[in-house]
């Protein structure tokens, strides 16, 4: 595993605007978690929780298969919580799946029962960008003023740990390492607890912590904090053993590890917890030797807390998909002017065409926005095939703040932007997912080809547009087109592919 990578958006402003009830979902590998809250001045209002330890991960077999009755008991918990989540308009609702979703082979099938059951789409978020949610939910009700925080979350099918000051999230770092993938693998059922299976399980939380020891170490923090319900129980059964409240400590720990290899009883530990608490408290114990921890407070806030933050930000003027594009932008010395004109041109595009081909919604507007912004990305790489780098690169960076939906559409439109059209990367899509994609790529493809000059003088003002069904006619003033012929010759080779696609991409001049 690589370093971990420091990650410095700009400074976002979270004030708010009222927008009532807003819903977050985790889908994680040991329990579904769901929040109902508003917000209240700068402060979330909590209006319901629902929490059902459903321990997906415990379904997914080494093919990456999800086990029928794995499957079955999810789909049974999300229908009770689709019933919690009825009326909620869609924008106000955010659901994301994690670490097991992201490894389940044909996801997709069992992502279309749950969304079937939720009335609401899911999308599975990466291991970074769910580090950055957490610290989100996390840092906002943590102490500010500068203070660097190291924020841990131990969850079902991986560990995340971040470093961050106030607000903004400094290194960002999600392992493979959960309290249930531990648990069976250390300490399957019918197998008690032993000192060598507890070493063993510590041992592997190190090796998991090596590549990113010294980093944080060299970082350093304030004060660490550690979220989830692992380390909340650890936490309580700490307070239990000791027969005292307070922080999570070395000495804590090690109480702890006796009493369950002891198999003493432990009441602060929920019993729908149990089976999996010996490898959450094996990964906690491991994090705390890796980077020489002397006390842990806690945090009920997490990924939860930070997805309403993130969805309220989206609202206001604090979404983090913007600032990724913005630091795209520059870190790969993209062309600022020439992907302005295509922006612009895309929009306008899609306003003349939104009615006519359904692309009404803001997806569709802030999928091609984005594209436009970043359809030259590769040339950072090579001119040659750069729309092949740049979507290459989409696919597999970390982009804060996109799901793993956001940004295999984004890296589709930008892989189709130019030259020979690829339909066979639209073949797995499905209705109306696909129909909107191509619809998009079609309008990127467009705007791209009537850029082509690079220059604002490209397109003539009175060029105007007009859509219809499959269709889309640009009318140029009189003669215009002929003072152009190499624009006229590539939207001639653009035709073409339309034609291919099922659509008429029609030239007229106006009388």
């Amino acid at each position: 595993m690589s370093a971990p990578v420091p990650w410095n958006p700009p400074v976002q402003d979270f004030s708010l605007p009222t927008s009532g009830p807003m819903a977050a979902l985790d889908l994680g590998s040991n329990s579904f978690h769901l929040l109902i809250a508003e917000f209240k001045g700068d402060r979330l209002r909590v209006i319901d929780r629902l929490k059902d330890m459903v321990r997906l991960a415990e379904g997914l077999e080494d093919s990456g298969r999800l086990r029928n009755d794995v499957a079955d008991r999810a789909l049974k918990s999300l229908e009770r919580i689709g019933q919690r989540l009825r009326g909620l308009p869609r924008e106000n609702v955010r659901i994301v799946g994690t670490n097991t979703l992201r490894r389940i082979r044909d996801g997709g099938t069992f992502l279309r029962a749950a969304e079937a059951a939720l009335g609401y789409p899911v999308e599975v978020i990466a291991g970074r960008e769910e580090a950055r949610l957490i610290y989100l939910g996390v840092a906002h009700s943590a102490p500010s003023g500068g203070r660097r925080h190291l924020v841990v979350d131990i969850g079902g099918g991986s560990t995340e740990l971040i470093i961050g000051t106030d607000h903004q999230p400094e290194l960002l770092e999600s392992l493979f390492m959960g309290c249930v993938s531990a648990s069976q693998r250390f300490f399957p059922p019918g197998s008690p607890p032993t000192a060598q299976s507890m070493k063993k399980a510590q041992l592997a939380a190190r090796q998991e912590m090596e590549s990113i020891e010294a980093a944080y170490r060299a970082r350093g923090w304030n004060d660490a904090i550690g979220a989830s319900g692992t380390i909340l129980a650890v936490q309580d059964a700490q307070a239990e053993l000791l027969g005292a409240p307070g922080p999570i400590t070395p000495e804590g720990l090690e109480a702890l590890r006796e009493a369950v290899l002891a198999g003493t009883p432990l009441n602060g530990v929920p019993k729908q917890r149990a089976a999996v608490f010996p490898g959450g408290l094996a990964i906690l114990s491991g994090v705390f030797d890796a980077l020489g921890l002397k006390r842990m407070e806690t945090s009920k806030s997490a990924l939860r807390e930070g997805l309403l933050w993130d969805l309220a930000g989206r609202k206001g003027n604090a979404d983090a998909r913007e600032s990724t594009v913005a630091n795209l932008r520059e870190r790969f010395h993209i062309d600022q002017a020439q992907a302005q004109r295509v922006q612009r041109l895309s929009l306008r595009l899609l306003t003349a065409t939104a009615e006519a081909w359904d692309l009404t919604g803001p997806s569709a507007a802030d999928l091609l926005r984005w594209a436009g912004a970043l359809h030259e990305l590769g040339m950072d790489i090579a001119h040659s095939q750069y729309h092949k780098h740049g979507a290459y690169l989409l696919t597999h960076m970390d982009l804060a703040g996109f799901s793993r939906t956001e940004q295999e559409r984004l890296a589709l439109l930008v892989r189709a932007h130019r030259r020979k059209f690829p339909g066979e990367l639209f073949e797995p899509l499905r209705g109306a997912s696909q129909a909107l994609l191509l619809r998009l790529t079609l309008l990127l493809r467009c705007a791209v080809v009537l850029c082509r000059a690079r220059s604002d003088m490209a397109v003539p003002a009175s060029f105007t547009l007009d859509a219809r069904d499959s269709q889309l006619t640009l009318s140029f003033p009189k003669r215009w087109l002929s003072a152009h012929p190499l624009t006229r010759l590539d939207l001639e080779d653009e035709r073409r592919v339309w034609r291919g696609l099922g659509y008429t991409l029609a030239v007229a001049e106006q009388s």
